[in-house]
């Protein structure tokens, strides 16, 4: 699974799938990601869905030209509807085989399309297990995803300078640790992070 046959619809339905599951009183609850709690996780994610549906599409503008910011710790009203028709329209962007040829633009850097795409797709996996984790829900990402993202990530496991703002060092996961939790430690989380 590469290129245009990375599934992100599978991916996105996984995460719009745990939104009816965060509650109102988890938005200021920690999360496996670094400093952010549950609201700057859900913003992130508004912000993320525009930019890589932006990149897939082509397109140049406010959503994607600039770095991210550090999100607002409260996400909009009405965040759940919104987040999960954006996250259908990532998924369809990405559908298209055109979104995955030439050069592709999103967090104001500009990579081939081909590899902006995996990156699109390890961010919404990546953010959906840390929402999954702080709110307690079941996160079982399929076994393709997680073989292509384990490729990807595991390219820089060994250069933590290249890696610098995107990850943490990477864990070691446990001896018996599944597939999941292997790449869940390449991205410098540790797999058994609890609340």
């Amino acid at each position: 699974m590469t290129g245009p046959d990375a599934d992100f619809k599978t991916v996105t339905d996984l995460v719009a799938g745990l939104l009816a599951g965060v509650d109102d009183e988890q938005l200021a609850a920690s999360t496996p990601c670094g400093e952010y709690r549950v609201g700057q996780v859900v913003n992130h994610f508004l912000g993320l869905t525009l930019a890589f549906t932006a990149a897939a599409r082509g397109e140049r503008g406010p959503y994607n030209d600039a770095p991210p910011e550090t999100p607002a710790p409260t996400p909009p009203a009405e965040w759940r509807a919104r987040l999960a028709e954006q996250l259908d329209t990532l998924a369809a962007a990405w559908a298209e085989p055109a979104a995955w040829e030439g050069d592709a633009t999103a967090g104001g850097v500009t990579f081939p399309a081909a590899i902006m795409g995996l990156v699109g797709l390890n961010e919404v996996a990546i953010h959906g297990w840390d929402l999954a984790k702080a709110t307690d829900q079941p996160y079982d990402l399929d076994p393709a995803t997680i073989e292509i993202l384990t490729t990807f990530v595991a390219q820089d496991a060994d250069d933590q300078e290249a890696r610098d703002g995107i990850y943490a060092p990477p864990v070691d996961p446990a001896p018996d640790a599944t597939p999941q939790d292997r790449l869940i430690a390449l991205t410098g989380r540790n797999p058994e992070w609890r609340r």
